[in-house]
């Protein structure tokens, strides 16, 4: 990377920016056009600065650690087992995974390429490079679509792409925390041996409780939040260890062990579709669920330090890791597991848990107990960094001009200097999605659905638009050389082929009371993004923003207040912002 920025640098990129506001040494404030910037202005840009608003406190392992708590292994894979037996046992469970993860993987490997040459929430390290290079670095912070495709496309697939990875992200933390409190609620029905057995008004008011106390945590200081994630893969990673090694070893006396010609090849299919190939293919749920957000860690790179290095790497490791270690962990369940249908078989449990049900049937009571908690703790970290994500997002979005009221949603808290509004607006919606549990546990189910649909095509969309105009795409420092082009292509192939079974009826013949409401969802937020759209979104969005205030010596100017945010021209992006 070049240590100087220079006016024809800058004149390249003249094409994707608006405008500036320049303060001089006597106070008075200019608005330049960087198309009317002679040599000697462009020369005087190059030393532009620019005030991150989150502190960079995440290093490898924390990174690392956060993108590995988004995928909540032990606890994704306990609250969507009974997708793949349902659709055909255990067979499903294994080599659906397996299958899936591969395809999974490959928008993995996409999506850290993308954030490596576009770091879409913050720019590089501020503490490495030379003031003249980082400073235009964080000056030119393009998100993906925004420096790939067009200039006549980049609002609306900006505006589209945008909208999909906000509801993939929302309904994510909601179908969390829907996880968590029936995990929680299983633990106590375990504990008084299946004579309590929750409803769904009770399930509703602890996921309610639940996601108000993310909230609180996410209002944390991101100090605070660094501290706890660095700790959190060592106790994941603790707890799927031992729980692997007592079932394998405890299983056999248990009465619950199988062999592995049961294991890899055992297919019940429940779910009245045939032929049985296609019910199998359900549960690549599962995996895709579990296996998603991975663009999480670059919703928060203005707090890693070198995020277009650390940021891919955490998000290609976690997801090997994930994969791996969910493949194993979906075999050992497989081999512990004791009858799948029955009157004692674990898809009727009384607590609807069949990984619960499989811990209490091994275990016994007080381990059934550990570890249902321990799942549930591990969850509650999922949705601490799936929320510090989406508040992240929500913030980003609300910078671009993409949401309503966009600027309420950019206040932070001088205290923790975390977006506080963006944080709690998340918390709300996350519960109000929940809320529709209460008229249809079924109708909960198809948040899980729209969560893997949105989240990847939300970045197959970029993937897709690096395929179509590869001369704009300039590689980061982490790519994947050769192999980049193969890899994107399955990774949109594969985004397509699973969409169409995750909007099918998971179950024939089709009622009201087990219809696959994903579409539904999907369907609504589109129309709602596209009414805003046409309503509002295209007389002023451009593109996606960003602020930044300049002194003519290039040092940095204070944070604009709200005031002054509001006094902003929504349509041409005068006053202080950069347009891209």
């Amino acid at each position: 990377m070049a240590d100087q920025i220079g006016p024809a640098d800058l004149r390249q990129r003249k094409g994707s920016i608006g405008a500036v506001e320049l303060q001089g040494p006597n106070g008075v404030v200019r608005h330049v056009q960087l198309d009317d910037l002679n040599d000697a202005d462009a020369a005087l840009a190059a030393e532009f600065g620019y005030k991150p608003v989150f502190k960079r406190e995440f290093g490898y392992l924390s990174s690392f650690s956060f993108a590995v708590s988004i995928s909540g292994l032990f606890s994704t894979v306990a609250t969507t087992f009974s997708y793949p037996l349902y659709a055909g046992g255990s067979a499903s469970a294994v080599w659906c995974w397996l299958i899936s993860g591969a395809g999974c993987m490959c928008i993995a490997l996409s999506v850290s390429e993308l954030v490596s040459a576009y770091p879409t929430c913050g720019g590089l390290s501020v503490d490495s490079l030379p003031r003249t290079t980082r400073t235009l670095l964080m000056l030119y912070r393009y998100y993906t679509i925004s420096r790939i495709v067009p200039k006549p496309w980049v609002p609306s697939l900006s505006w589209v792409t945008g909208w999909l990875n906000l509801l993939g992200q929302v309904a994510g933390v909601a179908s969390s925390e829907w996880g968590a409190a029936s995990m929680l609620l299983a633990a106590v029905s375990i504990g008084s041996d299946f004579s309590y057995s929750p409803t769904t008004g009770q399930t509703v008011g602890v996921m309610a409780a639940l996601t108000v106390m993310t909230g609180l945590v996410n209002s944390l200081s991101t100090y605070w939040m660094e501290k706890m994630t660095k700790t959190y893969v060592i106790f994941h990673v603790l707890v799927l260890v031992s729980c692997c090694i007592a079932l394998l070893a405890m299983a056999n006396d248990a009465g619950t062990a199988h062999d592995a010609e049961y294991v890899f090849t055992n297919i019940e299919n429940t779910s009245g579709w045939t032929p049985t190939g296609w019910s199998f293919m359900f549960g690549f749920l599962s995996v895709s669920w579990t296996m998603t957000d991975y663009d999480a860690t670059a919703h928060i790179a203005e707090e890693i330090r070198e995020p277009e290095l650390k940021a891919p790497w955490a998000i290609s490791m976690a997801m090997l890791f994930t994969y791996v270690a969910g493949w194993l962990f979906n075999i050992v369940l497989c081999f512990t597991m004791g009858e799948i249908t029955g009157p004692n078989g674990i898809l009727n449990s009384p607590v609807e848990q069949p990984v619960m049900q499989i811990f209490y049937n091994v275990f016994g009571k007080g381990g059934g107990i550990a570890f249902t908690v321990f799942a549930f703790i591990i969850i509650k970290f999922v949705t601490f960094t799936a929320m510090q994500a989406l508040a992240r997002t929500v913030f980003a979005f609300s910078r671009d001009r993409l949401v309503p009221f966009s600027t309420a949603w950019t206040k932070i808290l001088p205290l923790t200097g975390t977006p506080i509004a963006a944080v709690w607006i998340s918390v709300f919606w996350c519960i109000a999605i929940n809320l529709i549990g209460l008229g249809s546990y079924t109708a909960i189910a198809g948040v899980f659905n729209v969560c893997a649909i949105a989240l990847d095509w939300s970045y197959c969309i970029p993937i897709f638009c690096k395929l179509v105009w590869s001369q704009n795409f300039k590689a980061g420092p982490w790519h994947l050389g050769k192999f980049s082009t193969i890899v994107n292509v399955w990774a949109c192939i594969w985004t397509l082929f699973v969409t169409i079974i995750f909007i099918m009826p998971t179950a024939l013949p089709v009622y009201p009371d087990n219809m696959n409401y994903a579409i539904v969802y999907l369907g609504a937020i589109l129309f709602f993004s596209l009414l805003y759209w046409f309503v509002r979104g295209n007389k002023y969005y451009t593109g996606p923003l960003v602020e930044a205030d300049v002194n003519d010596d290039g040092s940095q100017l204070a944070e604009k207040s709200s005031e002054d945010e509001d006094s902003v021209d929504k349509k041409t992006g005068k006053h202080g912002q950069v347009i891209f």
